[in-house]
């Protein structure tokens, strides 16, 4: 008789116990949730480069990665050591539960980059390439008022200062 009130306690305990917060895994991509949808770019502060595009940022992989597409205009105007038929893939996961970000990214050109993703503050995140033999690459976005800006630099080797190669900003579509 005494192991029917205790079956019953345990039936009701596990199913509880299994929904506590305790058990549950944190969303690894919260931080990032103002990038997600689709986004205007209109390359800025490049006198040698004028164009635009736009990109989308998204969960896929049932939500395992959070992942860039981007489309460039065809009114990209460069020179010609700039690509304006661009393409690239990028790509932010994490590698096991309560793991950091990682990113990758893949282009046209041949380019493959390694990030470290850290997140300084609200609707920020920085994209840091771990030091090397070659240059360092940052990539940040930002939203402020409803502007999603964007900054891809470079550090050369030996250097401490960054070089900004691009920058863009634009609305949500």
């Amino acid at each position: 008789m005494k192991l029917l009130p205790l079956a019953l306690a345990i039936c009701f305990w596990l199913p509880m116990r299994a929904q506590t917060p305790a058990n549950i895994t944190p969303d690894p991509f919260q931080a990032l949730k103002f990038m997600e949808g689709t986004w205007e770019a209109t390359v800025q502060n490049n006198a040698a480069v004028s164009g635009s595009g736009r990109y989308t940022f998204g969960r896929e992989l049932n939500g395992h990665i959070f992942a860039r597409h981007s489309t460039s205009d065809k009114n990209c105007s460069a020179p010609a050591s700039f690509d304006c038929a661009h393409s690239d893939l990028f790509y932010v996961f994490q590698e096991s539960p309560n793991s950091p970000l990682k990113a990758m990214y893949f282009d046209n050109e041949g380019h493959v980059i390694r990030y470290d993703v850290s997140t300084p503050k609200p609707q920020s995140v920085v994209f840091l390439s771990p030091p090397g033999q070659g240059p360092r690459y940052r990539l940040a976005y930002e939203l402020a008022d409803g502007v999603m800006t964007g900054k891809f630099q470079m550090q050369m080797p030996g250097q401490a200062d960054w070089h900004t190669y691009l920058e863009w900003s634009g609305g949500h579509k």
